[in-house]
């Protein structure tokens, strides 16, 4: 073998295995990869059972069920709506202080087979002020607040006050 083709030969072999560590990293980014979802963007393409995601939006007044698992954990089962879709969560552990009916919240889990949203995590908003960006977005992209016009309106498009919805 000639000088020119041992340099040929080990010149393929790195790009060789540098494309193949590339194509590595790339899907196991892809894996670990955490997107935000609407209940709307789930009603209208649902993710795998497996794929773990964000899911944020309004907890629906009415909606929050509180009981214990079989080894005493407490266990809550809530509703979270965008006004249009409305998807429901069970969650195990302790909920944030802040957690309460008609207030913004962003868990992360992934989708049961049933097809109820089972969180490992939850957050809830911080002040009156606050809303999670992809939670706001979420809201506006449907229709359902314009920020314009004041604070984020109650789940389920009940008016308020003021009589916006």
């Amino acid at each position: 073998m000639t000088r020119r083709r041992r340099r040929l030969t080990v010149l393929l072999l790195c790009a060789l295995g540098l494309g193949t560590a590339t194509a590595l990293t790339l899907t196991a980014f892809q894996d670990n990869l955490v997107f935000f979802q609407s209940p709307s963007d789930i009603a209208a393409n649902p993710p795998p059972p497996a794929r773990a995601f964000r899911l944020g939006g309004l907890v629906e007044e009415g909606s929050v069920t509180r009981d214990s698992t079989p080894e005493g954990r407490p266990r809550i089962g809530f509703r979270v709506t965008d006004g249009q879709s409305t998807v429901a969560v069970q969650y195990s552990g302790v909920l944030p202080d802040l957690f309460r009916e008609g207030q913004g919240v962003v868990t992360l889990g992934q989708m049961g087979p049933d097809g109820v949203f089972l969180a490992r995590e939850v957050l809830a908003r911080h002040d009156e002020n606050y809303m999670p960006p992809e939670v706001a977005e979420a809201l506006r992209r449907t229709g359902h607040w314009n920020p314009a016009s004041g604070a984020a309106p109650p789940p389920g498009g009940r008016p308020t006050a003021g009589g916006r919805s």
